[in-house]
């Protein structure tokens, strides 16, 4: 309805500055009171799923990063995908457990065998498979008894326990009824010895989540990362992820701060340094100089945790709440420095703030969104937001190409092309905003013309984060530490394991039951960022 609005015309000579603004502030009104409509229709939703009603459909995502794919690729695409349906058979690589052979009947009399045609059934063996180890006992001539050791793994074993963690972390399935079904299918557990096959003992597989991220860092040119909610104990937290295509890490905290962001950085590390980076990074974030002199004189400069560095501000007189946040982000940064962390990794991020460090590089999806969700008032206004929606895309498909073959001359172009593009100016004063702040994050937008291996979107991220999201959905809110830790690290293991095309249930059996065939997670991403480095 708001879209609808036209404004009278008005001559460029008769155009004041006060008149620019009431133009401004009829838009800025118009986009509100959509927000608002949006709201409302969002309510009217859930009051129809509520009442078991149909929902009005989505709106479709966006298509920019497809739509710029080169149509020969598509085909080609389509093509492979044809002829690999037509000349593969779907049972060609099952193993075959049983095979019976099938009289034909009615066999008229003189036929010629010619041998067999194979018609291949799958079907499941879903039952309990109970065994009773009868241990020995012995007593000796003193009285004391010596008893055989029952199974390492206790009263369930290595593939109960396996289907158990791959029910609830993978496939999502809440506690109630993964315990009705355990239950149907004649098991003997309770839902307190449920919660603890789900949560304890799990320190291997913590261990190997911890140590993704120290060989993700290790091996990575780029790290991608995005956050959502993670209500815990019910309080509000987040989740944070890290990762790209070598491997995923998911850490749930009660804050989403730049700190936290650094802190989680270090992967485990707790210490505080002040060093040459970090010094930088002070300079950089514009800390009066009294401060930054005072930190870069201390006789001390490696802190062992946070009480250590928190005693160390305070000794020096550093107590204003945004002096201690940047000085504290500060040492956090030279913590990572010295733990080896490239000063020359980019961080791939949605424009949030708290990712902004070392060197940032933005999603153009995202960016392209604030030109989309504008809502021009009439025919004039979008037919511009058209067309700066092209000059977009067709940006973004040069920049495919040059992350494909970088040349100089065309980084030159795309250059003077994005500050053309960001210049422009039209009848749409909000449209006209919102370039102006695309070309202040034109360093980050355009950072892919000195580092060529960059995405140029963070939907990677948003993708991984995606499946946690629907975890939550459904089971809610976390109520213990071991809830919360253990839902971390699994949902990094099983992204981890689907980027290194292994299945999260050959990993879980292969863990639970202590075989450990398959190599550790960290040793895969190494491996394969000497095949493909990220």
């Amino acid at each position: 309805m708001y879209k609808d609005i036209k404004l009278p015309e008005i001559p460029e000579a008769e155009r004041r500055p006060l008149v620019d603004q009431l133009i401004g502030l009829i838009q800025a009104l118009a986009e509100t009171a959509q927000r608002q409509a949006e709201e409302i229709a969002q309510l009217k939703d859930e009051i129809a799923v509520l009442k078991k009603q149909k929902k009005r459909p989505k709106l479709r995502p966006s298509k920019m990063d497809e739509e710029t794919d080169a149509a020969g690729d598509q085909d080609q695409k389509t093509s492979k995908r044809g002829t690999s349906s037509q000349t593969s058979k779907k049972t060609k690589d099952l193993k075959i457990h049983e095979t019976q052979v099938v009289k034909a009947e009615g066999v008229p009399e003189g036929a010629a065998f010619k041998g067999y045609q194979d018609f291949v059934v799958q079907d499941l063996q879903f039952q309990p498979n109970n065994t009773c180890y009868r241990l020995e006992q012995w007593v000796g001539a003193d009285g004391k008894y010596v008893i055989a050791d029952p199974p390492a793994n206790g009263h369930y074993g290595p593939t109960l326990v396996s289907f158990v963690l791959h029910q609830y972390y993978h496939q999502h399935v809440t506690q109630p009824l993964l315990l009705e079904q355990l239950k149907a299918l004649g098991f003997k557990i309770s839902a307190g010895t449920l919660n603890t096959l789900l949560t304890e003992d799990k320190a291997l597989f913590h261990q190997e989540k911890a140590a993704l991220l120290e060989a993700g860092k290790a091996v990575s040119r780029y790290l991608q990362t995005d956050d959502t909610g993670a209500r815990h104990q019910g309080k509000n937290g987040y989740c944070t992820y890290i990762g790209n295509d070598l491997f995923a890490w998911f850490e749930s905290t009660s804050s989403k701060s730049r700190i936290n962001f650094l802190s989680l950085l270090r992967a485990g590390h707790d210490d505080y340094v002040i060093n040459a980076g970090a010094l930088d990074y002070l300079r950089h974030q514009r800390l009066p100089s009294a401060k930054i002199d005072l930190l870069e004189t201390a006789s001390e400069t490696v802190f062992a945790n946070h009480t250590a560095w928190q005693a160390h501000l305070a000794a020096l007189g550093i107590r204003g709440k945004r002096h201690k946040a940047i000085a504290t982000e500060g040492a956090l940064m030279g913590s990572l420095l010295a733990h080896g962390l490239s000063p020359e990794i980019a961080i791939v991020s949605d424009d949030a703030g708290q990712f902004n460090v070392f060197h940032h590089a933005l999603c153009w999806i995202h960016a392209e969104r604030l030109i989309h969700r504008l809502i021009p008032l009439n025919d004039e206004q979008r037919q511009a937001q058209q067309q700066v929606r092209e000059q977009i895309w067709a940006l973004y498909a040069d920049l495919k190409r040059y992350k494909a073959a970088p040349d100089q001359g065309l980084k030159d172009e795309l250059l003077a092309r994005f500050e053309a593009l960001c210049a422009t100016r039209t009848c749409f004063e909000t449209l006209n905003q919102a370039l102006k702040r695309l070309h202040k994050n034109q360093s980050e937008l355009l950072l892919i013309l000195e580092k060529p291996w960059l995405p140029l979107h963070n939907n990677l991220s948003e993708n991984d984060i995606r499946d946690y999201v629907k975890k939550r959905k459904i089971s809610g809110s976390t109520r213990s530490e071991l809830g919360r830790q253990c839902r971390d690290t699994f949902a990094s293991l099983k992204k981890t394991c689907r980027k290194h095309a292994i299945s999260f249930w050959d990993f879980l059996q292969d863990r639970v039951s202590g075989k450990n065939a398959l190599p550790p997670l960290p040793e895969l991403v190494r491996r394969a960022a000497h095949v493909s480095p990220q």
